[in-house]
């Protein structure tokens, strides 16, 4: 018995199986059979791109912890930079 192993596609690969299988069944021409099959890997692959959203959501978070802060808390306006470069 050969036991193929399964890896988790990328973000950008399971995007596009997903749009594939989309199209697939938009087109209507799949047996039941196979519309609950392509459905059942949709499902799969939806599950897969929202967990690499989210984990790229929360390295964003880790990332702007006290490090980032939003553009108006910044004293140094764009019209200051602008003198800088004159002088």
């Amino acid at each position: 018995m050969v036991v193929k192993s399964q890896k988790t596609p990328s973000f950008e690969v399971a995007l596009a199986e997903l749009e594939q299988v989309v199209a697939d069944m938009e087109v209507g021409k799949l047996s039941l059979e196979d519309s609950l099959s392509a459905y059942r890997r949709g499902a799969e692959l939806l599950q897969i791109c929202r967990g690499r959203l989210e984990d790229a959501q929360q390295q964003v978070r880790i990332l702007e912890e006290g490090t980032l802060q939003n553009f108006s808390t910044n004293p140094t306006s764009v019209s200051d930079f602008a003198k800088r470069e004159d002088d």
